[in-house]
């Protein structure tokens, strides 16, 4: 039997992560992933795939909507969307393929079938033709992520009613999609066969879409995707689901109780996910889970059997593949001896739909209800010249700061390449900045993140451009 100082169960983000980390600490380290692929669903069925294909049908919508005001004349444009699936599913075999290469590299020994706890320190690895072989390991980390969830009366038969997996693999463009859900998956989805030429409707059974992030992003991004043509349905609940062969029926009652029946010929059931765990084996060595089938853990995502660790989606918290790497490094470090720590306020989030939606800290609902003074500064992004020249107009960003130290509290930008400016955000955040301290900061001209340093002025009103 052969035996390791950590064992990793799952192979995504916050899996393959934690297994580079504990290399390079010098502990002697197996992953066990389920599939013939490495990088979970991140990288196979979500993160990457989707971005692929929101950049591809990107370039189709400026080419067919923006070119001729750039003065590029095009004639008998059109997509092939069978390459486009073949382009994304290349970029999903080169990015899986990059971490083979990096467990190679690192000497992390791969076991390929599903990992089920024998006992706190026995792995037992089924393949999946039944062959069966077994480990012993000093700690185990579990990083086995989350599967699409849905509701209890919907059936999923993954051809006309669809999961964000089948909708990165359809095989035609919708007529018209329905989806259901206006969180990060559903918009993001909606937005690639949009821009397509489908017809898309949301439904999403709060007021709002995008519940939880700031107000003022919920408004604007609704406000722009509607412009692009997508419709919404907010406070609608959804009451039936039912497949017809070739076209799919929505039935939901809108606020006032009346009935609202949608007509298209796919679904998408984009209504969150839930930690997968199934073939663990948790209960034979007793590891707790809470009622929302979370892995239940300590500050040090240790759980209750104290050589077992648990990270990233199957443990409480946000549902994100850099959450899922910086708690994977975490427990290596903490395995190690060290002592690392994550502050979770200052993880951001994005939605990549165009514009981008990005976020890092508290909203101004949070801060009103915990009674902290704030103040906040927002500028528009198209009171930017680099906005101007792209003709990228619609967004703004909002800044939120201490009222009496002028610390940022909380930053939430809409607009173009704002998946890539929050980082700016967070860094000055680990660093305790005031708004203040971007103000005086240079920033080149013309860019998108000048709209963050006036954003910041604008805190204390003193914008120089709007």
């Amino acid at each position: 039997m052969k035996t390791y100082d950590v064992a990793i169960i799952g192979s995504g983000p916050g899996g393959y992560v934690a297994a580079i980390r504990c290399a390079q600490l010098g502990l002697k380290t197996a992953i066990i992933e389920k599939y013939n692929t490495l990088g979970g669903t991140c990288l196979n069925v979500g993160c990457i795939p989707s971005k692929a294909l929101l950049d591809s049908s990107h370039h189709y919508h400026d080419a067919s909507k923006h070119f001729i005001t750039h003065g590029i004349d095009i004639t008998g444009l059109e997509v092939n969307f069978k390459q486009m699936i073949a382009r994304k599913n290349e970029v999903v075999a080169q990015t899986s393929g990059g971490i083979n290469y990096l467990m190679d590299k690192n000497n992390i020994e791969l076991f390929e079938g599903v990992g089920s706890f024998t006992d706190a320190t026995h792995i037992t690895i089924t393949k999946a033709d039944g062959t069966s072989s077994e480990i012993e390991t000093r700690k185990t980390i579990i990083a086995t992520g989350s599967k699409p969830a849905t509701l209890p009366f919907i059936d999923l038969d993954k051809k006309r009613v669809i999961t964000s997996t089948e909708a990165l693999n359809l095989t035609e463009i919708p007529k018209h999609l329905i989806v259901i859900g206006g969180g990060v998956i559903g918009l993001e989805l909606g937005s690639v066969y949009k821009r397509l030429g489908a017809n898309v409707s949301v439904i999403e059974f709060m007021p709002t879409i995008t519940p939880g992030m700031d107000t003022m992003l919920s408004k604007e991004l609704q406000k722009t995707l509607k412009k692009q043509g997508i419709k919404f349905y907010t406070s609608h609940k959804v009451t039936s689901v039912k497949n017809n062969g070739t076209e799919v029926t929505v039935t939901a009652e809108d606020k006032k109780g009346n009935l609202v029946e949608f007509k298209g010929d796919y679904t998408l059931i984009s209504v969150g996910r839930k930690p997968y765990t199934e073939g663990l084996g948790l209960e034979t060595v007793g590891i707790k889970v809470t009622k929302r089938g979370q892995i239940e853990t300590n500050e040090q995502l240790q759980t209750n059997v104290s050589n077992i660790y648990a990270i990233g989606d199957v443990v409480k918290g946000a549902m994100l593949a850099h959450k899922a790497e910086e708690e994977g490094t975490m427990v290596a470090e903490l395995i190690a001896g060290q002592k690392p720590h994550i502050n979770y306020n200052l993880i951001p989030g994005v939605i990549y739909t165009w514009p981008e939606v990005a976020t890092v800290g508290k909203t101004e609902a949070q801060l009103k209800d915990a009674g902290v003074n704030y103040k906040s500064g927002t500028f528009a992004m198209r009171a930017l010249g680099r906005a101007r020249a792209s003709m990228d107009l619609d967004g703004q960003i909002k800044v939120l700061a201490d009222a009496k130290t002028d610390e940022i509290l909380g930053v939430h930008m809409i607009g173009a390449r704002a998946a890539d400016m929050i980082a700016e955000a967070v860094i000055a955040m680990e660093f305790r900045a005031s708004s203040e301290d971007i103000a005086r900061s240079s920033h080149a001209h013309p860019t998108f993140t000048e709209a963050f340093k006036e954003a910041c002025l604008a805190v204390n009103d003193r914008a120089i451009h709007s």
